[in-house]
């Protein structure tokens, strides 16, 4: 049983406690700036209508009281980074941030579902027993040291999405074609000093092939101490790089910060030190190990090894679904596919009563923000949901048995813009759950790769 006495092993609870006061303190920040941007009212309040993940419709904003939710999940954010009340502040937020994440997949970004796993994890983690207002209440409670799986399962979760994220890049389109990279960068000539690159092919290659490696190669940089200083560095640079040429929020910070994970005791330690100094807080001194009681601590041990496996599975599910993945995007999400598409769609729909064959023709953004028409015009499940939405719409406005088709065109990766939707298939009579296929055209086109 040499792995689980290695797993079990008592280390230094300093990564940990980094770790959680920069987690609280990046997702505070988060919630306080999308708040002052005034996204919860354009996002949440504002649509008509909110597109939903298969399994979680029943999950939508709240009008006004959205902003209970974003204040809920802030708070509990706050009190995560100073460890009060921990174990109940991090499941609350993990359940009011997955909330957020849950009411409209318009907004799906990759970091978010990081964000949702990490502090799934972090539920099972005991981040509070040093150097925090528990720890400081409770004396009897403090430790300085837990078993060294709290801290490798993080690190495994980051291993995972940097190396599932390099694998996805290993497809035809972005190492033979740079696509979608050149299309990006050659929109970004304005910018100082390096304008003039941004519309050179030979960077485009260039900075598709090191992003894969980037990717691939980050686990073992960090993994190995002789190595990991360089690649902490190389996240530094590539993150704020991407952070100048890509509105992507939060992810490059969150990236950057997570990444200290792999940093040695001693270096967290240091961190830890300085900080007391600075606040002129002595923590009392305690080298009890923490522990848990044996069978919660096999259960727990058990189900965080599932969850794990679990994450190593789930992005490959793709390869159980038939067509083209970047053209159908059945399995798309959740599988650390970061920046691999540049889709751009143009999209109507025709509402038909099924008595008097009367036609009438409906515009998107009579229903739908110039975001959401973005996103459903070039996402299948979107656009069938829409469709299911405008059936429902039409007939209460007294439509009998309302037909609802849609005439749509998308361009993928540069490529000239293809007919997307069968135009001959009623969609209202397409089931939520019915295969892709059976209703969208096919790729004309292949990608090969992951």
């Amino acid at each position: 049983m040499k792995i689980t006495n290695y797993l079990q092993n008592p280390v230094n609870i300093s990564p940990l406690i980094v770790f959680r006061i920069l987690f609280g303190t990046l997702m505070l920040w988060s919630i306080f700036r999308f708040w002052s941007n005034g996204w919860i009212e354009s996002l949440y309040i504002e649509p008509e209508f909110h597109f939903s993940y298969q399994y979680f419709e029943w999950i939508k904003p709240l009008g006004d009281f959205t902003y209970v939710i974003f204040a809920l999940c802030g708070l509990s954010a706050l009190m995560v980074a100073v460890g009060f009340k921990y174990r109940l502040s991090i499941i609350v937020f993990f359940l009011s941030f997955t909330y957020i994440e849950l009411m409209d997949k318009t907004t799906y970004l990759n970091h978010y579902y990081f964000v949702s796993l990490i502090s799934f994890i972090m539920i099972f983690l005991p981040a509070n027993v040093y150097a925090s207002i528990d720890s400081y209440l409770n004396p009897q409670k403090t430790f300085n040291k837990v078993p060294r799986w709290s801290i490798l399962i993080l690190q495994a979760m980051l291993c995972i999405v940097y190396w599932y994220a390099g694998l996805a890049k290993l497809n035809s389109d972005w190492l033979l074609e740079a696509a979608p990279l050149k299309i990006w960068l050659s929109s970004k000539t304005y910018l100082p000093i390096i304008g003039e690159l941004m519309d050179k092919e030979w960077f485009h290659y260039a900075m598709s092939w090191s992003g894969a490696l980037y990717d691939l190669a980050i686990p073992f940089l960090l993994i190995n101490r002789k190595t990991r200083l360089f690649g902490f560095l190389l996240v530094v640079v590539f993150h704020v790089f991407t952070s100048i040429l890509f509105p992507i929020g939060m992810f490059p910070y969150i990236m950057i910060c997570a990444t200290l994970i792999f940093f040695s005791s001693t270096f967290h330690q240091g961190i830890l030190d300085f900080f007391f100094r600075t606040i002129n807080y002595h923590p009392r001194p305690s080298w009890r190990p923490y522990t848990m009681p044996s069978l919660p601590s096999k259960l727990v041990g058990l189900f965080l090894f599932a969850f794990i496996i679990v994450q190593l599975i789930l992005p490959f599910r793709h390869l159980t679904k038939s067509g083209e993945l970047f053209w159908t995007e059945d399995g798309f999400r959740f599988s650390w596919r970061v920046m691999l598409m540049e889709k751009a769609g143009y999209i109507t729909f025709q509402v038909v009563d099924s008595d008097s064959g009367k036609k009438i023709s409906v515009e998107p953004t009579a229903y739908l923000t110039p975001f959401q028409i973005k996103q459903m015009a070039t996402q299948p499940d979107f656009i069938l949901e829409f469709a299911h939405f405008l059936a429902k719409k039409f007939e209460h406005k007294g439509m009998y048995k309302p037909q609802v088709y849609a005439d749509s065109y998308v361009a993928l990766n540069g490529r000239r813009s293809q007919k997307y939707i069968n135009s001959h298939i009623n969609l209202a009579q397409v089931h939520l759950e019915q295969d892709v296929n059976e209703w969208l055209l096919p790729f004309s086109d292949e990608i090969k790769g992951f």
